[in-house]
């Protein structure tokens, strides 16, 4: 206790109270001091305090946030770890921009707000707070934004599931400002093991047999190779740096590249170049996020085969922006119009990883196949619209050398990882509705096993349903072997896990069980909540209304009569009880659907906003106007 209370080193009492301060004077005038408010005058007080040159007053103020995590020596060394390695090295890309903005005569300000990480949670209670994370993160980031009222222009730099959303809100909902987003990259592939999405389902392939517990010890100590950046599949956090670029937000060929490398820092000293020239160019993130880019970002979602997620993040930044969000015809639309022509992990059929997407050419590559669906006079932090960034990245020494690289390193064909589209995959999300989701559902259907789809494109299974109340009921019987255990053919219904049953959590651990285990691809899940990115299968999730919103899913039993019926060529599908509907109807909703007991308080309410707010098909986002109306 005496080493707590007694520190044992002599002399720290000798604190002094006074000392002399910065040298030299504030090149301030009169006007300044008379006409100007008190707080620009306090901040350079702050400034010089902090060692900026007092000549810095009147430049350029640039502001760099990021999700930074962890506390990291020069070397590399954890002082201590991050939350994942998505936030773990974007330090370095803030120190890129930074300089850059400082070399340009500017002033550049860093604040942080870090995020969690959604693998860490999954299965836990953690999960409950990942989605109402997202909402609180733009808010903090946004009142940093606010709070620095002489920035001149904003740059955000981000990486993984909740982090970048949340980024790319707080800089939609500050559009008066030049801005731009610096995606936080990926991380490399092991070289003899498994992608980090696989490696997820070691505990239900153990159970089942189908690996060692020494082959489980070594995959998982090296499917993470390498320090920093997001997943190494196109889950939701390389899809949102995919969208983020396809918004106009990002540089051209910036999403996607492996974290750590030389051309990951060039992207962020050229993020700060960018940020710079929109200032003097006064173009602001209004100009560039518009129902054009807005589209093209939706058009980049389906030919990437994208997370269903962002089905809830690209709603949420429309509204953040001020636009018109998306509809489910809206995306049915789009998905009916562009095929998939990018093969990544885990849509397969190769299952290429992110950072061999980025060499085959990343968004530009793809986009440069979608010219005639793209709104090619959108603009771009770039400075140029769409169309001419194009036209440059066709003719690059770039895009020449990445390719080569790519076949070079790997022997890998780039026009196989980012195909045209006459040589198209499977289109990307199908929206069933149906009686048991009336107001619409999603599925990824590209990721559904091939051969449990017909030679007509239709996915069929009528089974008994199985209902659970919570993922650890599910994931239970998914690796059980005895009696209780989900068997082919078998409908899971996973009810009271939308945004008021549990925060709307991820249930990647039973899809990731189902992928991997012998009779998943013959068994379909459906459940209100939501699904990982790197989810695949026939797993239906976003069913609404929610359960415990009197959604009719919260009305099946065990051995109901379900049908799923999944159009995977018209991107058609329906989800229906086929017993008596009439006698359905007046059923009270199954006692194991209920809110989780352990629910915090915080995303109770945040459940009550965004249920007020268009719910999940409108980004679980925060309508300050109809909560208003809701009150009144």
């Amino acid at each position: 206790m005496s080493e707590i209370l007694e520190s044992g080193e002599e002399g720290i009492e000798e604190v002094v109270t006074r000392s002399e301060g910065a040298d030299g004077e504030l090149p301030i005038s009169g006007d300044d001091l008379t006409k100007g408010n008190s707080g620009d005058l306090f901040g350079w007080m702050q400034n010089v305090g902090m060692g900026w040159k007092a000549a810095g007053w009147g430049k350029k103020e640039i502001l760099i946030l990021s999700t930074q995590g962890g506390i990291r020596q020069p070397d590399g060394t954890p002082t201590a770890l991050g939350y994942h390695s998505g936030h773990w090295e974007v330090g370095l890309l803030m120190e890129a921009v930074a300089q850059e903005v400082a070399r340009l005569d500017g002033v550049p300000f860093a604040g942080f707000c870090s995020d969690p990480c959604d693998g860490r949670t999954q299965g836990t209670k953690g999960m409950m707070d990942s989605l109402p994370f997202r909402n609180d993160a733009a808010m903090v980031l946004r009142r940093l934004i606010r709070s620095l009222p002489t920035a001149k222009g904003v740059v955000g730099v981000a990486t993984c599931d909740k982090g970048l959303p949340a980024m790319m809100m707080a800089l939609a909902g500050c559009g008066h400002l030049p801005g731009v987003l610096v995606p936080g990259g990926v991380s490399l592939l092991s070289e003899e093991t498994e992608d980090l999405g696989k490696v997820q389902s070691l505990g239900a392939r153990y159970a089942h047999g189908e690996v060692s517990l020494e082959e489980a010890a070594a995959t998982a100590c090296r499917a993470c190779a390498s320090p920093g950046g997001g997943c190494q599949f196109l889950g939701t956090a390389a899809s949102s740096q995919v969208i983020g670029e396809a918004l106009g937000m990002s540089l051209p060929h910036s999403a996607l590249s492996p974290s750590g490398s030389q051309i990951w820092r060039d992207l962020a000293t050229r993020s700060g170049r960018a940020a710079i020239h929109l200032a003097d160019q006064k173009i602001s993130l209004n100009q560039i996020l518009t129902e054009k880019s807005l589209h093209n970002a939706m058009i980049m979602h389906a030919a990437f085969g994208g997370s269903t997620n962002l089905i809830l993040h690209l709603p949420a930044i429309a509204h953040a922006a001020g636009l018109a969000r998306p509809t489910v015809l809206d995306w049915q639309k789009v998905n009916q119009l562009v095929p998939r022509i990018v093969d990544a992990l885990p849509n397969g059929p190769m299952g290429y990883a992110t950072v061999q997407v980025f060499l085959a050419g990343g968004v530009p590559e793809a986009m440069l196949s979608l010219r005639d669906v793209l709104n090619l006079d959108a603009m771009t932090v770039s400075g140029q619209i769409l169309g001419e960034n194009l036209e440059w990245w066709e003719n690059s020494e770039r895009r020449k050398r990445v390719r080569e690289r790519l076949n070079a390193l790997d022997d890998i064909d780039p026009n196989e990882v980012i195909r045209g589209r006459k040589d198209a995959l499977s289109s990307t999300v199908t929206f069933p509705q149906g009686n048991l989701a009336p107001e619409g559902s999603v599925v990824k259907s590209t990721a559904i096993d091939p051969s449990m789809i017909n030679e007509d494109g239709l996915f069929l299974l009528e089974g008994q349903a199985r209902v659970f109340g919570s993922e650890a009921e599910a994931i239970t019987a998914v690796k059980s072997q005895g009696d209780d255990r989900i068997r082919a053919g078998d409908v899971m219904i996973l009810a009271g896990i939308g945004p008021m049953g549990a925060g709307m959590p991820e249930t990647y651990q039973v899809t990731s069980a189902l992928k991997y285990c012998k009779v998943g691809k013959q068994v379909a899940l459906i459940t209100d909540g939501r699904f990982s990115g790197v989810s695949t299968g026939a797993c239906i999730g976003h069913v609404s209304p929610e359960a415990l919103a009197g959604g009719p899913i919260g009305k099946l039993r065990d051995g109901d009569p379900v049908r799923v019926r999944i159009d995977a060529v018209s991107l058609e599908g329906t989800i229906d009880y086929l017993g008596d509907w009439a006698g359905f109807q007046k059923r009270t909703m199954n006692p194991l659907v209920k809110e989780h007991p352990d629910l915090p308080d915080d995303t109770r309410l945040w459940a009550a906003l965004q249920n007020a707010s268009g719910g999940s098909w409108g980004g679980c986002v925060y309508d300050a106007d109809a909560v208003n109306r809701g009150l009144s």
